[in-house]
């Protein structure tokens, strides 16, 4: 028996120690803490992979599982020791133990954020990663001190007892650990990441030397396919608590519907009709990127659109995992497969918790994989903003077409020497949001800090007032609303508010005269200017976008004595409105009237406002006072002009307004047909009104043409887009 100690008269510390050694609950504590320091310095230290992210969760369980027994040995343990001589091995001792109660606290903080919350807290992680690297550095110590001390008396029967019991203790907390690791190898086998099947379908033909993907300039990074649904998935980023916000933003945004967009889908039809299915991959980089990747582009296939890329478009992934861009456009970029932790894609509501919870605690592959400066530069924008055809799609050449980059970059809203001159892509199209989401925040912007609690719209808000309604999209009625209050120039973006001025993004001015006489010709000008926009008004494909001025002259009774611009009742416009609008060609000088840009060589007629630039809009009508025959001899193709009575005398109301639509409705009659009952809805961008003075006196010989519109030539005799005001 060992012999009482000397300092401590009536108290045997070598049997109590002999007693701690032999302990099942000290090993077991030892083991589980051998466990949770090895996997938490691999975590820290080694990069991610399946056996860390397996780590992590046994990690987490087992730690949950130690608090109860080590707040049991720790009570009996400082209790034992409390009046023991203050050495070396009781003061490493005590300071081990504060970190591993403080370690265990931060691990319990850090796994209610990974369970409940939606952003690891860095400083309690800090203080999990200090305490973790302090509880080895002095435990360590603390044992090695009795260790030495009673190896140096080994030849003692006592000492070589403890050395027995301390063996013995070490092989237990060592198989333990073991054990636990065991586990952990065990679910990397039993759980394996999702697995993707990444190759093309077996009749997908290509053009070996411009690719598999061409004409379209989207590339993967290995060259080959990409599993369908290894970049769809958007809604867990939304259902796992992380990103809610910017999902719902997302939803009846224009990249969601990018795809099920049902224009695109019957235009994509002919055209694969027309040049065969492998043609609609030059659509498929944009539009529908999970589609074109996944090899679904092809003869043979029973739908041009898989069915992620059909409901997500251009989904979370589809974005976010692009590593590269060149700002020639046609969707010239390189993008990567995403990795997945563990449990991602299984279903059922344990894989989802711990798969989320996964995302939340150990966050660096989600970051690094899907987080890029990159993306905050009009540079990522331009790579499906920019767009043009060339031989491989007209047989003939390369023509321009849309191009909102440079088109910016020309612009006054671009200072290549000043950011704080300048306005980019996403300070309009992605303004901030107050927001709870951990992507808040951005350190990397002039005017933010990573505190600021916002987060860049995930809307996309631009001019697409009619898909989100007619495809019934969550979300849709408020997204319209935004999106024509944008139009209008009423949307309030304060980041910017003092680089913009107030009012319409494209407002408009009437110059008439002040005083006419009735029989006379009246002279109407109206001033358009692209005030706020920063690229061409309008912009997007102009062969289907419609802008054109309207204008309503009433007399004093509210009689209308002049219009222009006006729809008939099946939704076409007058024609010879002023129309903002492009008119492309085929080959034979054919109107491109049905987007079928595939034939498209040119352009005869296009007019559009650049930043800051302004047009005006002449028009000149009768002023009321005509007789009933006169007006009937007077040209009625581009106006409607209503006689009043040859004394007439009074006020005139000119009220002009500036409208806008996405679809033109000879498009939407082709694609769904005349009975479908389509219409696109039309948002008045801006509008402006002025009064003209009628004098008494009627002066002869005061018959004038219709109003004049230096809109493009030609009319058709069938509702084209001339007619039809496309």
């Amino acid at each position: 028996m060992a012999s009482p100690d000397p300092a401590r008269p009536g108290r045997d510390w070598r049997a109590q120690r002999l007693a701690g050694w032999a302990s099942p609950l000290a090993r077991w504590v030892s083991g589980q803490t051998l466990f949770l320091t090895l996997t938490g310095l691999a975590v820290l230290l080694l990069p991610t992979s399946v056996f860390n992210q397996h780590a992590v969760l046994v990690h987490t369980l087992l730690g949950v599982l130690l608090l109860p027994p080590f707040v049991v040995y720790m009570v009996r343990h400082v209790r034992d020791y409390w009046d023991y001589p203050l050495t070396h091995g009781k003061f490493t001792g005590w300071v081990a133990g504060g970190m591993a109660v403080v370690c265990l606290l931060s691990g319990v903080v850090l796994t209610w954020d990974g369970l409940f919350d939606v952003r690891r807290s860095e400083t309690w992680r800090l203080v999990h990663i200090v305490t973790t690297v302090g509880l080895v550095l002095f435990l360590v110590p603390h044992l090695a001190a009795v260790l030495l001390v009673e190896r140096r008396r080994r030849e003692q029967p006592e000492a070589a007892a403890l050395l027995v019991r301390a063996r013995g203790h070490g092989r237990h907390a060592l198989l333990a650990s073991v054990v636990a690791l065991g586990l952990t190898g065990a679910l990397c086998i039993a759980v394996p990441p999702m697995r993707f099947e990444n190759a093309f379908p077996a009749d997908y033909t290509m053009d070996p030397e411009a690719g598999p993907f061409a004409p379209s300039l989207a590339r993967t990074d290995t060259g080959g396919a990409f599993d369908e649904r290894s970049l769809a998935g958007s809604s867990g980023c939304g259902t796992a608590g992380c990103h809610e916000q910017i999902w719902e933003e997302w939803l009846p945004s224009a990249h969601r519907y990018a795809a099920m967009d049902v224009g695109f889908q019957a235009i994509q039809g002919v055209m694969a009709e027309q040049n065969g299915p492998e043609s609609t991959r030059y659509c498929g980089g944009c539009h529908d990127p999970i589609s074109l990747f996944a090899g679904a582009k092809r003869i043979g296939g029973e739908e041009l659109t898989a069915r992620p890329g059909h409901h997500e478009g251009i989904s979370c992934l589809s974005c976010h995992a692009i590593e590269e861009t060149d700002v020639q456009g046609n969707a010239n970029y390189v993008i990567v497969q995403p990795p997945r932790y563990v449990y991602e894609g299984l279903d059922g509501a344990l894989p989802k918790l711990l798969s989320d919870f996964l995302i939340r605690t150990y966050p660096d592959q989600h970051v690094d994989a899907l987080s890029r400066r990159m993306f905050k530069t009009p540079e990522f924008c331009a790579a499906c903003h920019k767009q043009f055809i060339d031989e491989s799609v007209n047989r003939v050449g390369w023509v321009q077409l849309q191009n909102q980059f440079d088109n910016w970059k020309a612009s006054r809203w671009h200072d290549e020497a000043d950011p704080t001159r300048t306005i980019e892509c996403r300070e309009c199209h992605m303004p901030l949001q107050d927001s709870t989401d951990p992507a808040s925040g951005d350190e990397a912007d002039w005017n933010r800090t990573p505190d600021d609690g916002k987060h860049r719209s995930h809307r996309f808000l631009g001019a697409n007032q009619y898909l989100p309604l007619l495809h019934d999209l969550p979300g849709a009625e408020e997204h319209v609303a935004l999106t024509e209050q944008w139009l209008r120039g009423e949307y309030d973006v304060p980041e910017i508010a003092d680089r913009w001025t107030e009012g319409p993004a494209v407002p408009i001015q009437v110059d008439a005269p002040k005083q006419v006489a009735a029989g006379d010709t009246v002279p109407l000008r109206v001033h358009i200017g692209n005030n706020k926009v920063g690229h061409d008004f309008p912009t997007g494909p102009l062969d289907i976008i419609q802008a054109w001025i309207e204008i309503t002259v009433t007399d004093e009774a509210g009689a209308v004595v002049f219009h222009t611009g006006h729809r008939d009742e099946r939704s076409f416009i007058e024609p010879g409105a002023y129309m903002f609008k492009a008119e492309p060609v085929d080959r034979y000088g054919n109107l491109i009237d049905r987007h079928n840009l595939w034939e498209m060589v040119g352009v005869r007629f296009k007019r559009a406002l650049f930043p800051g630039a302004g047009e005006v809009a002449s028009f000149d009508f009768p002023c009321p006072g005509t007789a009933e025959g006169e007006v009937e001899d007077l040209p009625r193709v581009e106006s409607e002009l209503v006689s009043l009575p040859a004394d007439v005398a009074g006020r005139l109301t000119v009220e002009a307004a500036l409208n806008y639509r996405k679809f033109d409705q000879y498009l939407l009659d082709f694609a769904f047909g005349e009975d479908s009952g389509l219409t696109a809805p039309v948002t008045t961008i801006s509008t402006a009104e002025t009064t003209i003075e009628v004098l008494p006196e009627k002066r002869t010989g005061a018959v004038a043409p219709g109003p004049r519109s230096d809109g493009p030539p030609g009319q058709h005799a069938r509702p084209s887009p001339d007619d039809g005001g496309h």
